[in-house]
């Protein structure tokens, strides 16, 4: 991690952990939220006046919501573009924290929609300890159906549903590989939404065994092992640990080594993103290596040099990311 970001968090996660995550935990075991979390957005390199955006409710009950970010040029075209790839995305914040709305995840969206370009929905849904997992996993397999179902004018008229991609950073990571593999099962009653590729950003995964990567990194200034273990301990299910197969991917294919048949026959593309600075790279470079094991069509693409979160602080990082998608987009 570089020295400036180090600079600029205001908490050490390390020192006091639940006051990084805006909270604090009482007696009971519950939380208070007093705060979202401060992490610095940089607003050098602003693309927010190429992109429009709208936000439409899709559960009032839980109170899921989705925003729908399009390049700008679309709505003053004066011709018949062709219609436009559609990535669902789902946001990051360890299940906890975060939301749709957060500023920070704002630069991600517009380099999405507008380097390659696309049309990206990123979804709202509920968080832990309120709502353990799998609600998270469940408001989003009910997103895509909604999206199916009831597709906003802006998707009627833009999205190609025949060319969709789910992209999850972080915890979003996580939620990407579970619900892919939901609508893996489930793929002919999603259309015509018709998924082509699964984009992990950094995916949010852990275990009860520490890696190599997690020891080398214990003292990380953006997501150390402590601050993991919190949100596994809030996200995940009562009564269970992290070798639970919503954090730990490992589990969940050593019990059904079939799991990835569907996938596999359904030829979903699969991309793994991380980073040597990031403690959960080790998890990351090891489930590329089962997936390639187990003859899925994964790419692993592993850098050097930054962090976790890395493409939804820095702009430069983002459109590193957008470039990247794009390319595995193009070839599809």
């Amino acid at each position: 991690m570089s020295d400036q970001n180090n600079e600029t968090m205001p908490i050490d996660p390390n020192v006091d952990p639940y006051g990084y995550l805006g909270m604090v935990r009482n007696s009971n075991g519950s939380i208070t939220r007093l705060q979202e979390p401060l992490v610095p957005v940089d607003t050098s390199n602003d693309l927010s006046h190429l992109v429009v955006t709208k936000d439409i409710s899709i559960n009032s009950s839980k109170n899921t919501w989705a925003r729908i970010i399009l390049p700008r040029e679309l709505l003053h075209s004066t011709t018949n573009t062709p219609k436009l790839p559609l990535v669902i995305y789902f946001h990051g914040g360890g299940f906890i924290v975060a939301t749709v709305d957060t500023p920070v995840f704002q630069g991600l969206y517009a380099s999405i929609a507008s380097e390659i370009p696309a049309i990206v929905v990123s979804i709202e849904y509920r968080q832990a300890p309120e709502h353990r997992l799998p609600a998270a996993y469940d408001d989003c397999m009910e997103a895509l159906h909604w999206i199916k179902n009831k597709p906003d004018e802006l998707l009627s008229n833009h999205a190609d549903f025949s060319k969709c991609f789910l992209m999850g950073t972080s915890a979003g990571g996580n939620v990407v590989y579970h619900v892919g593999l939901r609508a893996s099962e489930s793929w002919d009653n999603l259309k015509p939404l018709e998924i082509k590729g699964l984009i992990l950003n950094q995916p949010f995964f852990g275990g009860n065994e520490r890696t190599q990567s997690e020891v080398r990194l214990a003292n990380d200034k953006m997501l150390p092992p402590i601050i993991s273990d919190i949100m596994w301990d809030l996200g995940l299910p009562e009564g269970v640990d992290r070798d639970h197969e919503y954090s730990n991917p490992m589990v969940g294919i050593k019990s059904n080594p079939n799991l990835f048949d569907q996938v596999k026959v359904l030829g979903w593309k699969m991309l793994v993103t991380g980073c040597d600075g990031d403690p959960l790279i080790d998890r990351q470079v090891d489930l590329v290596r089962v997936l390639k094991e187990l003859g899925v069509q994964v790419e692993g693409s592993f850098t050097q040099g930054a962090y976790h979160g890395s493409e939804v602080v820095d702009p430069l990082k983002a459109k590193e990311f957008s470039l990247l998608v794009k390319e595995l987009i193009s070839r599809l």
